[in-house]
């Protein structure tokens, strides 16, 4: 286990509790994949999502971009549901767009990527499900 493999609770709640606008890079459009119900959920709860995907042009109603550098508003979290070795350039793209954390979903795992975000001032967490988490610490 890693330095960043266990979240604490109080971190990821006043994450979830504060945030407003979720980027999630790797948001699918297809209604079964992980990212989009994980999303929509997440949609559903009040947070503003934005699909980050060159290969689709919307998901959940809202317009896709290509990277982050794209976003054209402040990214709470940077939600990744990427594989574990892209992980180092979406956190040089979420410190450069000034992201608040960098959320890594259920088995992407990056600890040099996850040093430099938290080096940089950004929270982080890893290997956690946001919807899981979300569940269990602000409730359903």
């Amino acid at each position: 286990m890693g330095e960043y493999a266990v979240a604490d609770d109080n971190v990821m709640r006043s994450i979830l509790q504060s945030a407003k606008c979720i980027a999630v890079v790797g948001l699918s459009d297809k209604p079964d994949r992980p990212s989009h119900g994980v999303s929509r959920y997440l949609q559903a709860h009040g947070y503003s999502i934005i699909p980050v995907n060159p290969r689709i042009d919307e998901a959940l109603g809202a317009p896709a971009v290509s990277s982050l550098s794209q976003v054209q508003c402040q990214i709470d979290i940077v939600n990744v549901f990427r594989q574990s070795h892209e992980v180092a350039a979406i956190v040089e793209e979420a410190i450069a767009h000034g992201a608040k954390a960098v959320w890594l979903q259920l088995g992407v795992v990056n600890e040099l990527a996850c040093k430099v975000a938290s080096s940089a001032g950004l929270t982080v967490v890893q290997d956690r499900c946001i919807l899981v988490e979300h569940q269990r610490l602000i409730g359903k």
